[in-house]
């Protein structure tokens, strides 16, 4: 289930994305605000839940690669979740300051 809520949001995400840059061609000043809205401190917690979504699916995905492919695969699929799970945690405490560092610094000051 998390591997397919993971999926819709970068979906979501790549979609406003691609109509975002396109804002470009029709409005640069309009481009100009919508970007200068991507520094804002909410915006940077939700980059960091992108880089969370992101890391799951990627790693939850070779998972589900190796259930499939690997005659093994289900028989060890719990052990194989908990260790997506603790790669993934290392990953985002690991993401902490270079994702939010910025917004930290812009709310509590330098």
């Amino acid at each position: 289930m998390a591997h397919r809520v993971t999926g819709v949001l970068i979906f979501f995400f790549l979609f406003v994305h691609v109509l975002d840059t396109a804002l470009v061609r029709v409005s640069p000043e309009a481009y100009d605000d919508v970007v200068s809205t991507y520094k804002t401190p909410l915006v940077a917690l939700l980059e960091y839940g992108l880089v969370a979504a992101i890391l799951f699916h990627a790693l939850n995905g070779l998972r589900v690669i190796a259930v499939d492919f690997w005659s093994k695969g289900p028989r060890f699929q719990k052990q194989m979740l908990w260790t997506v799970m603790g790669i993934w945690i290392v990953l985002m405490v690991g993401a902490l300051y270079p994702v939010l560092g910025h917004a930290v610094r812009e709310v509590f000051g330098s």
